[in-house]
């Protein structure tokens, strides 16, 4: 080994002369000389050099590969292994992630940044049992802490083994683990119109909760509230829509950056009446914020549709179809019910044309869903294939509301022999595009436990049926609100036989078909689901009802 070499190397490396280390190593280094660390650094320097391209990533997870291969079981070859995680997670390439992790954790001792990886990957997977098990993993071998909690949590929301008892369980424990400032109590100050505040990392382009958002904001009383938002998101990631919210708040303040003692300060300072969460446990949330109390009143909205656990949030938006009266005991807040339903849509700024159900042209029903592929559990994909072998002809098209790996889905449903029968759309980058595939669906089916909102919301606007199965809780009763308030009951399966079963009638029926979308495309903007004014009044009504309650 020449020592000269590895040692410009490594000097190179820390002038960050990623070029020169490549040329270096490629041009000079023997195959014997590529020892593991030569390989990672090579692999590294070929993703920081300047105009990195996809050429260069998949040169690198080679590298990286060899890196691995070369020593297994050493500090350098781990290194490599997790520099290989990642980069093949960038490129979509999983199973020999999977497979050299298999390896490790046969053969060495628990590392805490590999199994971090190996759930992102199980994530990216759609295997979410798989991710949850290393999870307990991760918390048995490191405590539970707040990011594990929280994931482990979440993610428990896509399948079906978990009551509203044992998320309340679960949940109540991140009360213990937040962190308690020594911030002294909050002021509960009358001020001249009632300051509302809202927090929230989401509010760029494409994400769900703007729609819902738009709704109250386009439409508070300017006389009777302040509204400000406090955004949790990199600056450099705001877009126009983001710039667009900005128009309708009288304050826009950012705090990606500061700590939450510092957020802290600059909230309590503006002396808000009432702060409402929009994100819970799902995203960058700050939680932690709302435990050491940034308002006199704390509320919980849209973002995540469940308790979050915390004494301190005094309250949870919902609705009389998401959470039943004789339930509110599996909630750490007091239940905010609103009159018909929890949310309302902005509407999707496109003009509505109703056009005839596909089956008319086609002699056969289309059945479709656009959500988050993670919800499509084991249970949802032995049920739509029970419904696609049980119908003549059916189809059903799918695209993910995320970019999604669909490789493990479409070998479930090969599994059921009905792989054939389905179409993998895509994710569009065009809004006009994504809604545009609705056109070809004629009803949509509702994933469980964990249904569709947006997505429902999108189908309906363009005169989709939503198809659901009723739940135990807010996130899996979600399709049974929105069809309640659309008069859709029939649409409501009261379990999965039934669910099938109405799948199938309708697959014969197509005059009812026909009718439940005439009908369906007549009233949906009438009703609960978009009416803006309505929901506004109802929403800042309660909102002003609370606040006199616990006005000072």
């Amino acid at each position: 080994m020449n020592n000269t070499k590895v040692i410009k190397v490594k000097k190179l490396l820390l002038k960050k002369n990623f070029e020169e280390i490549i040329m270096l190593i490629e041009n000079t280094f023997s195959d014997v000389e590529k020892t593991a660390e030569i390989l990672n650094i090579l692999g590294v320097s070929k993703l920081q050099k300047k105009n990195s391209n996809d050429f260069d990533l998949l040169s690198a997870i080679e590298n990286f590969r060899d890196c691995y291969l070369k020593e297994k079981n050493t500090n350098q070859g781990i290194e490599g292994l997790l520099n290989f995680i990642v980069s093949s997670n960038k490129a979509k390439q999983y199973e020999d992630s999977i497979r050299y992790f298999k390896e490790i954790e046969l053969t060495m001792r628990y590392i805490p940044k590999l199994y971090h990886l190996i759930v992102n990957i199980y994530k990216r997977l759609n295997d979410i049992e798989s991710a949850i098990y290393y999870l307990k993993i991760i918390m048995k071998n490191e405590g539970i802490k707040k990011d594990t909690l929280q994931a482990y949590i979440y993610l428990n929301s896509y399948i079906n083994k978990w009551s509203q008892k044992d998320f309340f369980e679960n949940t109540i424990k991140l009360e213990e683990i937040l962190p308690q400032y020594n911030v002294g109590e909050t002021k509960d100050v009358k001020n001249k119109k009632i300051k509302l505040a809202f927090l929230s990392s989401d509010l760029k382009s494409k994400h769900s909760v703007v729609g819902f958002l738009k709704t109250i904001i386009k439409n508070v009383n300017k006389e009777k509230f302040e509204i400000i938002l406090f955004s949790n998101a990199k600056i450099n990631k705001e877009d126009e829509t983001s710039a667009d919210l900005k128009t309708y708040f009288d304050q826009w303040i950012n705090i990606e950056k500061l700590n939450d003692i510092e957020a802290i300060d600059i909230i309590r300072k503006k002396n808000i009446n009432i702060m409402v969460d929009l994100m819970g446990l799902s995203s960058t949330n700050r939680l932690s914020l709302f435990k050491n109390r940034l308002a006199p009143i704390q509320i919980e909205w849209l973002g995540y549709n469940n308790t979050t656990g915390l004494s301190q949030m005094d309250y949870l938006i919902a609705d009389l179809n998401l959470i039943k009266k004789d339930e509110v005991k599996l909630y750490s807040e007091e239940i905010l019910f609103l009159p018909n339903i929890w949310n309302c849509h902005s509407g999707l700024g496109i003009s509505r044309k109703e056009s005839p159900p596909p089956l008319v042209k086609n002699k056969y029903i289309t059945f479709g869903s656009f959500n988050n592929a993670n919800k499509i559990s084991d249970e949802v994909v032995d049920v739509w294939s029970k419904i696609l072998k049980s119908t003549n002809n059916s189809r059903l098209i799918l695209k993910s509301s995320r970019n999604f790996y669909d490789k493990k889905l479409k070998e479930k449903f090969n599994k059921n022999k009905v792989l054939n029968l389905i179409t993998f759309i895509d994710r569009k980058k065009n809004f006009q595009e994504h809604i545009d595939e609705y056109k070809k669906i004629d009803l949509a089916l509702d994933t469980f436990p964990y249904n569709g909102v947006t997505t429902s919301f999108e189908a309906i606007w363009m005169g989709v049926p939503l198809l659901t199965l009723k739940g135990f809780n807010p996130i899996s009763r979600a399709g049974e609100s929105i069809n309640k308030n659309l008069n859709m009951n029939y649409l409501i399966a009261d379990n999965k036989n039934e669910y099938v079963q109405k799948a199938i009638e309708l697959s014969k029926n197509f005059e009812k078909v026909i009718e439940i979308r005439k009908n369906l495309f007549d009233k949906a903007l009438e009703s609960n689901l978009f009416n803006v004014k309505k929901f506004s009044k109802e929403f800042y009504e309660n909102l002003e009802k609370i606040y006199l309650n616990h006005s000072p």
